[in-house]
């Protein structure tokens, strides 16, 4: 491993355990902090989910064009910012400044995914994205448990307190990084639009409803452990950890797949989690279940390496931003329908989950790409 996955590793690591303590308790803090419904909680996680998707675009440009380092170095320190306001913030509308200020720092994606792509040396694209993946998965398996430890004894708002140490670390680690050069296009034989590209377009639609379908179930389990499985935080804590250790171990076992058979296997796995969250009472099925989720996390670097194969290397930035920013609309729009279905019938969301992933296995069987055009 050269210098430079080096220090992002241990960046990554860092961010994963701060970020694990509290991120997934937001929904509970919304809820036990500021009083609010479910439904309200999750046009909440959907507005999070605006704040992602805005930047995603611009910022696969911009690191195509102007370089990958700048961007890493913004997103962290935004990200450390972003945490100590919400750990300052003592009323709903200054935490929401702070939440969705750390939603904008997702813009860190396609930079990210594009510096590690371009860093790898000979190692294969998604065994390097997804080993990236795992490296932050690992880095959340213990935060959880010690957020939600900390929120039995000190109250969920020292979490942030915690976490906005622990990004102060992370941050100097990113700053240690090499500048990459730009990638050019030869102006006598440009690559073919993406807009033209039918190998990436048919990738894009694929990825859109495989995203919705195993994303349906998530935004509002948190909440479905507290109110209907009857988890203090501490055992909330223990199920997220699960899930940290699953998203690590899936990550680095899909690696080694072929990356279109990976992402079929991805959603299988989220199938078997929407399974024993549905059916699961107690806490050993249930953190199962999280561990099982990692096969969603896994499942990303499986969709960018295919997506990898299809494009230029000048177009590399771009195309990653136009499938994060895909993922991020998934997230504006499924959190309010999840809550919606919360408040109907918590369980119902469970099996429409599980049906739609099938019609989505179904459907990526079918129409992903199997022509590499770039290689």
């Amino acid at each position: 491993m050269n210098r430079n996955l080096f220090f992002i590793a241990a960046a990554l690591l860092l961010w994963g355990f701060g970020e694990g303590m509290f991120f997934n308790f937001v929904p509970i803090y919304l809820d036990v902090e500021f009083l609010l419904s479910k439904y309200e909680i999750g046009l909440i996680l959907g507005a999070f989910g605006f704040s992602m998707a805005i930047t995603h675009i611009p910022a696969g440009r911009m690191a195509d064009r102007f370089g990958r380092r700048p961007l890493l170095w913004v997103a962290w320190v935004l990200g450390l910012v972003s945490t100590a306001l919400m750990a300052f913030a003592q009323s709903l509308p200054l935490f929401l400044v702070g939440l969705f200020a750390y939603g904008l720092t997702a813009f860190v994606s396609s930079p990210l995914s594009s510096y590690v792509t371009a860093a790898r040396g000979e190692i294969p694209v998604g065994t390097v994205l997804s080993l990236t993946t795992a490296t932050f998965a690992t880095g959340m398996v213990l935060g959880p448990v010690t957020g939600g430890w900390i929120g039995d004894h000190y109250g969920m708002r020292m979490s942030f307190y915690v976490a906005a140490f622990v990004f102060i670390f992370s941050n100097l680690f990113i700053f240690f990084i090499k500048r990459q050069p730009v990638d050019h296009q030869d102006p006598d034989a440009p690559p073919q639009s993406l807009r033209d590209n039918k190998g990436f377009i048919t990738l894009m639609g694929v990825l859109a409803f495989a995203i919705f379908s195993m994303y349906l179930a998530q935004p509002l389990t948190p909440n479905f452990l507290e109110d209907v499985r009857g988890l203090s935080l501490s055992q909330t804590g223990w199920v997220f950890t699960a899930g940290a250790l699953g998203n690590s171990l899936m990550a680095i076992t899909l690696s080694r797949t072929n990356p279109r058979y990976g992402f079929l296997y991805a959603q299988g796995l989220v199938i078997l989690f929407a399974a024993f969250i549905w059916k699961g009472s107690a806490l050993p099925l249930l953190a199962l279940g999280y561990f099982l989720l990692g096969g969603f996390r896994a499942g990303r670097p499986m969709a960018l390496a295919q997506a990898r194969d299809l494009v230029h290397d000048s177009q590399m930035g771009i195309a990653y931003g136009i499938m994060e920013t895909i993922s991020s609309i998934i997230f504006i729009i499924t959190p309010p329908i999840a809550g919606y279905l919360f408040e109907l019938d918590p369980m119902v969301v469970y099996p429409l989950a599980i049906a739609m992933i099938v019609v989505s296995i179904a459907v990526s069987s079918i129409f992903l790409p199997r022509k590499v055009v770039y290689a």
